[in-house]
């Protein structure tokens, strides 16, 4: 387990980068990601959207071009902070204080759910990813943007100790032990590193 896969270090670790997250964010995850992703999730206007991890509300963003029913939740005060300052507590995005290993959510209580530049934080992957399941409707979406795995040994090294990366196949497993089915993959990054990032969809089964 990497080191910033620990609550309590992931929270102090965003304390400080909250200060200048949406600066260095567009190095690594930007718009035209983003849209990328959004596209692959196909909203519909009246769909009720989880963003679990929503940081500053960069992907927060993105998700009101398609729905107005937008809720955004993560464990770091410093980015909820950020992102109260550009949305309001509750104007036009409802945020919660949570853990994505516990939602704060009734079964079912969402079309779809939305996570990016979160996962790689989790402790235990797959609670998560079987909270997503319980708290989305039968037959809805979860999308998770992560970082894929390198192929350099050193880096891979690098990698392991500091937080959580995978590769497609992790990635088929975690969904799979979450009880997820019809599940797709696609790295994206920007040019100078076009797989820098693993974007997965998968769909909660109809008779879940």
């Amino acid at each position: 387990m990497g080191v910033l896969e620990d609550k309590g270090r992931a929270r102090l670790f965003y304390r400080y980068l909250s200060t200048v997250y949406d600066r260095i964010n567009p190095f690594i995850w930007n718009e035209e990601m983003r849209a990328e992703a959004l596209e692959m999730l196909a909203l519909d206007a009246d769909d009720r959207v989880l963003d679990v991890g929503c940081g500053t509300g960069f992907g927060t963003e993105g998700l009101l071009q398609y729905t107005e029913h937008v809720y955004g939740l993560d464990q770091s005060e410093g980015q909820l902070e950020k992102a109260w300052a550009k949305f309001g507590k509750t104007d036009r995005v409802d945020f919660t204080f949570g853990d994505a290993e516990r939602l704060p959510f009734a079964d079912d209580s969402f079309d779809a759910v939305w996570s990016s530049g979160s996962i790689e934080y989790w402790p235990n992957p797959v609670a998560a990813l079987r909270e997503f399941r319980r708290v989305v409707k039968p037959g809805g979406d979860v999308l998770v943007v992560g970082p894929n795995y390198p192929r350099s040994t050193v880096f891979q090294k690098l990698a392991d100790a500091i937080m959580l990366f995978y590769d497609e196949a992790e990635a088929d497993r975690m969904f799979r032990d979450a009880g997820f089915e019809r599940i797709e993959h696609r790295t994206m990054g920007p040019t100078y590193k076009p797989d820098v990032a693993i974007t997965t969809l998968a769909r909660v089964p109809d008779d879940d």
